[in-house]
This record gives C-alpha cells, structure tokens and sequence, in this order.
C-alpha cells in the first residue's frame, strides 16, 4: 500500500529532522536509538522500555540516564528518536501486513 506523496514527504521530513537535525546528540546517536542498536549501554534500558514497554518509563529510567551523564537535551533527542523509529517499524508492518491480507 502507497502512502500519499504528500504523507511520505511529511514522514521523511520528520525522520530526517529526527535523525539530522541540530542537537547535542550526534546523528549517530540518533540513528542507532532510531534503529534500537547498539546504543550507549547507559541509555540501553531507557530506549528498550520506549521501543517495547513505553507504558513502564519511569523517573527512575532517566534519572539513571542523567546519573551516566546523559543531559535533558540529549535524553530528550534520542528517546524521540527511538519512538520515532519504534513508531516507524510498527507502521510498516501494519501496511505490509494490509497489503498481503488485500493482495489480489
């Protein structure tokens, strides 16, 4: 199933602004919490609980990032950056899943 032109070029703006904006996380950084891989493992707990358990994030998750060193900023940057991509991956394989049960 295609997506709009005008809904693709808003999902790809938004993950390009996600992954290459300006930030104190560096785009590499951003790309593995978008990706969930080998991410720093400080934050490793943190960005696994917004990739599969959201609803479990607790004070105590980012105040363990902060403790490692991890600023506001740079918590903020790639926790939106794993939900993004998170986000991504559930959605495409709704429209994966869409496609083979409507396919012909």
């Amino acid at each position: 199933m295609d997506l709009p032109a005008d809904k693709r070029a808003a999902y790809r703006a938004l993950v390009d602004a996600v992954l290459g904006g300006r930030g104190t996380a560096t785009a590499e950084q951003r790309t593995r919490a978008f990706e969930n891989t080998e991410t720093d493992p400080a934050l490793r707990p943190l960005l696994e609980k917004v990739a599969t358990a959201p609803s479990r994030i607790t004070d105590a998750d980012f105040d363990r990032a902060r403790a490692a060193g991890s600023s506001e900023d740079h918590l903020f940057e790639v926790v939106i950056a794993a939900a993004v991509g998170q986000s991504t991956r559930m959605y495409e394989s709704a429209l994966a899943a869409l496609d083979e049960a409507t396919a012909g």
